[in-house]
C-alpha cells in the first residue's frame, strides 16, 4: 500500500540476496552510539514485537548498564513469531534478511557489542539466514542464528534468551531485563525482527526522509500480517477498511487487532479505525505484532473463540498456576458456554478470568484472558445464546489461523440431529435421560450437563420420544 521500503524489491524477485539487497538498498552507514540513539528518538520508533517499547531508550538502557557494570554487550534479533496470525517477521527474514542485519548489526557497533544473535524457529527462515549471514563481509561484528523451540513463549524476552544461553526456552518468571542481564550475563539489546530492518531503512533516508509517510507521531510504515494469510507494508495511520479491502476481506463480525493478545473492534468501529499506536489506543486497542484477523460473517465466534484459548492454553510454559491450570480451566469452561452449559458457565468463564490475571510468571495468562474478554464484550448475544443452548446457527470453519490439529472442539459443528433443552423451562424430571442414557447427562444440580447434545442418527426416534414425554415441554430436536 503506497511505495515499500522494507519490502522494496520483491515485486521482482522472490529473495534479495546480498547482491540483490545493495542494488535495492545501498550499503547501510555507521553510525556512533548518539547518532543511533537520536535517529531513534528523531522516528518515534517502537518495538515492533507487540510491546511497542521505545527503541531509543532500550539503546541508551543497555549502554548505560554496560559501561556502569564496564561489560561489553550483546544484540539479540527475537524472529520467533509464534504465533500462527503473524507472518510479518518471517515474511522478512525469509526475503530481505540483509536488512534486519543491517539494521542489527549497525545497533551492534555503535553499541561495541560482542555479537548479534539471531534467534528463529522456523526451519525456512532459519535456512534463509544462516544463507545472508554466509554472505556478509569479514571484519564487521560476529553474526550467528540459532534455531529454538518452536512454541508461542519462546519470542518472550527471558525465554528467548535462556534458550540462547542453552538452558530451556521458557520465561524465567524473574523481573530481570535483557538490557541489564542477557546474551551471556551482558547487558543485552533485544526487539524484534521489523524493528531492526526500520532501523536499517531509517539509516539510510535519514530521519527527514524516514518521515515522509505514516503520521507525525507515528512517521514511516508497518508490516501487517492480514488473516493469517499473506503481509502487507502500509503507511502508518492507513485507514482500516483500506487494508482490509485492497486484499479483498471486509470487517465482517468484527476484526481482531494485535493478534491473540488482542483486542476485538466492532465492525462499526473497525470501519473507521486506522492503524496507528494513538488511533487504536482510542478503542482500547494497540497494534501489538501488527496482527489483522477479519472474521467473516458465516463463521462461529463463539467456535472460533474456543479453539483460540484451547491452544492458548496448550501453548502454555506450564511452570506456574495460572498457565498450568489456569488457562485449560478457562478453555474448559469456554467449550462448555459453546455447548449450552447455562449462564453457569458464562459465570465460570469470567472466574477463571479473574483467577489468571496478574498473577503468571509471564504475560501469557493475561493475554489470554484480555483475549476472552474482549471477546465476550464484542459477541455478548451469541455468547448468551450458545450457553442457553440456542446457539447462533453457525459452523466451525477455523477463520482464526491455527497449526494443524490444535486439540479442542472440531472445526466443524456435529453435522445431524441435535437434542436442546430449554433452561427457562427445564424443572429437572430426568426422563430424557432415561430415555437417551449416554446422550443426555445429568449435572451435579439434577439438571441436564449441557443444554445442546448431539444426536447419534440411530438415536434420533429415541430423541423425538424424550422431547414428546418431558413434562415441562422443554426440549426440541433440529437436524
Amino acid at each position: 500500500m503506497g511505495n515499500a521500503r522494507l519490502l522494496a524489491g520483491l515485486d521482482g524477485l522472490r529473495r534479495l540476496d546480498r547482491v540483490a539487497h545493495l542494488a535495492v538498498h545501498g550499503e547501510c552507514p555507521r553510525l556512533r552510539l548518539d547518532e543511533v540513539i537520536a535517529l531513534a528518538e528523531n522516528i518515534s520508533l517502537r518495538g515492533r514485537g507487540g510491546a511497542g517499547f521505545p527503541f531509543a531508550r532500550k539503546v541508551a538502557s543497555v549502554a548505560e548498564a554496560a559501561d556502569r557494570r564496564g561489560l561489553p554487550t550483546a544484540v539479540i534479533v527475537n524472529g520467533s513469531e509464534g504465533e500462527p496470525s503473524c507472518l510479518k517477521d518471517k515474511a522478512l527474514l525469509r526475503n530481505a534478511p540483509h536488512l534486519v542485519i543491517d539494521g542489527a548489526v549497525l545497533a551492534a557497533e555503535a553499541l561495541g557489542a560482542q555479537e548479534v544473535v539471531l534467534g528463529v524457529t522456523h526451519p525456512g527462515v532459519y535456512s534463509s539466514v544462516r544463507d545472508a549471514i554466509a554472505e556478509l563481509p569479514p571484519g564487521r561484528v560476529p553474526v550467528r542464528v540459532q534455531r529454538l523451540a518452536e512454541r508461542f513463549v519462546t519470542g518472550e524476552s527471558s525465554s528467548m534468551t535462556r534458550g540462547l544461553n542453552g538452558g530451556p526456552t521458557l520465561p524465567s518468571g524473574q523481573k530481570i531485563r535483557t538490557s541489564e542481564v542477557g546474551l551471556h550475563g551482558l547487558p543485552t539489546l533485544f526487539s524484534n525482527t521489523e524493528t531492526y530492518a526500520q532501523l536499517a531503512v531509517a539509516a539510510r533516508l535519514g530521519a527527514l526522509g524516514y518521515r515522509e509517510v505514516g503520521t507525525p507521531r507515528e512517521p514511516g510504515t508497518v508490516l501487517l500480517s492480514i488473516a493469517g494469510a499473506c503481509v502487507m507494508e502500509a503507511p502508518a495511520g492507513a485507514p482500516l477498511i483500506d487494508v482490509l479491502r485492497l486484499v479483498g476481506l471486509d470487517v465482517g463480525q468484527g476484526v481482531l487487532i494485535g493478534g491473540y493478545h488482542g483486542k476485538w473492534l466492532s465492525p462499526a468501529t473497525a470501519l473507521y479505525a486506522e492503524l496507528s499506536r494513538e488511533n487504536l489506543e482510542r478503542h482500547g486497542a494497540t497494534p501489538g505484532a501488527g496482527a489483522i484477523l477479519p472474521l467473516p460473517p458465516a463463521t462461529c465466534p463463539v467456535g472460533e473463540v474456543v479453539r483460540v484459548a484451547r491452544w492458548m492454553a496448550d501453548e502454555s510454559a506450564g511452570q506456574c498456576g495460572p498457565c498450568l491450570f489456569g488457562l485449560p480451566s478457562l478453555a474448559d469452561a469456554l467449550e462448555a458456554v459453546w455447548r449450552g452449559g447455562g449462564s453457569a458457565a458464562l459465570d465460570a468463564v469470567r472466574a477463571r478470568m479473574a483467577a489468571v490475571r496478574k498473577r503468571g510468571a509471564c504475560s501469557h495468562p493475561d493475554g489470554t484472558a484480555g483475549f476472552v474478554a474482549s471477546a465476550l464484550d464484542a459477541f455478548p448475544g451469541e455468547f448468551a445464546d450458545h450457553a442457553l443452548g440456542v446457539g447462533c446457527g453457525r459452523s466451525v470453519l477455523g477463520t482464526l489461523p491455527l497449526p494443524p490439529e490444535p486439540g479442542g472442539i472440531p472445526i466443524t459443528e456435529h453435522e445431524g440431529p441435535r437434542l436442546h433443552v430449554d433452561w427457562t423451562l427445564c424443572q429437572g424430571h430426568g426422563l430424557c435421560a432415561d430415555i437417551l442414557p449416554g446422550v443426555v447427562e445429568m449435572g451435579p444440580d439434577g439438571f441436564p450437563a449441557s443444554a445442546t447434545m448431539a444426536v447419534p442418527p440411530e438415536a434420533r426416534a429415541m430423541a423425538i420420544r424424550a422431547v414428546r414425554r418431558c413434562p415441562a415441554l422443554a426440549m426440541r430436536v433440529t437436524e
